[in-house]
């Protein structure tokens, strides 16, 4: 991906370096595991999740210290601003075309623990998006996991993908998406409230390959290989392949994000569209 000579982000707030203060769920274990598996790219899970994450909260954090970022971490720095400076860019334009005013979010690297709106999380949680301080948290490890412990491809773009994903749940907060999808929860079955979910998340998808149409519109971004970066991330995630991994085998009626082969459509019919208004798939989950 080309990404370099962006402007500088005042909404990237890089907490690596410092040590965690307040209270931390407790990582690893069989918690850290059904944490991945329900909250792999966050989304709503971030806020459903929150009474779980606050009854294992344990103990206080070391008081806050702070390190100098090494030259790599510097450069993962970079690459994550340039990233969200072209969501800014993007999605200002879509909202400016459809009469909307875009209002940024901030993305919060961390390392080990954080502490949001949404309640207190490790990086076991995978990437998320918090509707509570509309932010959303990352900490860089996951894609190293991603390649090694679900077998993706890696690359630049699996990230970019990964921020875009989150930056769509963004989006349908400001949209009243979010809030329209936990009313319609209420009085549902589990399974009925998990296809609302699933739509949720590959809807994000969409948005993220529209945002990817955009971009490449706008900046000329993509080189060779980065779209099936995106997808091999994309397959890794889904609800089956992780099941799979994590269980052994698969319960459709608890997936909560969507098959491996559903996120890869949604991120690329937003990719080839490049039509925001043929994302409903909440029309298209039975």
């Amino acid at each position: 991906m080309k990404w370099q000579g962006r402007r500088k982000s005042e909404n990237l707030d890089d907490r690596r370096g410092m040590s965690s203060g307040g209270k931390t769920i407790v990582g690893g274990g069989i918690i850290g595991i059904i944490i991945l598996l329900l909250n792999v790219f966050g989304g709503e899970n971030a806020q459903m999740l929150t009474p779980v994450l606050e009854q294992i909260n344990q103990g206080q954090g070391a008081p806050t210290e702070q390190r100098d970022l090494t030259a790599k971490e510097l450069e993962e720095q970079d690459f994550v601003n340039a990233l969200l400076v072209d969501n800014e860019d993007v999605w200002t334009k879509i909202f400016q075309e459809n009469n909307l005013t875009y209002k940024k979010p901030k993305l919060v690297l961390f390392e080990g623990a954080v502490e949001t709106a949404c309640g207190n999380a490790t990086s076991d949680s995978g990437p998320f998006y918090c509707p509570g301080d509309q932010k959303v948290y990352m900490d860089l490890a996951f894609f190293e996991e991603l390649k090694t412990r679900f077998g993706a491809q890696g690359g630049d773009f699996a990230t970019a993908y990964v921020i875009a994903h989150e930056i769509g749940h963004h989006v349908q907060t400001l949209l009243g998406t979010s809030d329209k999808m936990r009313q319609l929860q209420q009085g549902k079955t589990k399974a009925e409230a998990n296809k609302l979910s699933v739509a949720l998340e590959l809807q994000a998808d969409f948005y993220a390959g529209i945002w990817t149409h955009y971009n490449q519109k706008m900046n000329n971004i993509l080189e060779e290989g980065d779209i099936d970066e995106a997808l091999s991330a994309a397959q890794a995630v889904g609800d089956d392949a992780i099941q799979a991994k994590i269980q052994g085998h698969i319960v459709p009626e608890s997936f909560t994000h969507g098959t491996s082969a559903q996120r890869k459509y949604w991120f690329m019919k937003g990719y080839k569209t490049g039509d925001i208004t043929q994302g409903n798939t909440f029309a298209e989950i039975k």
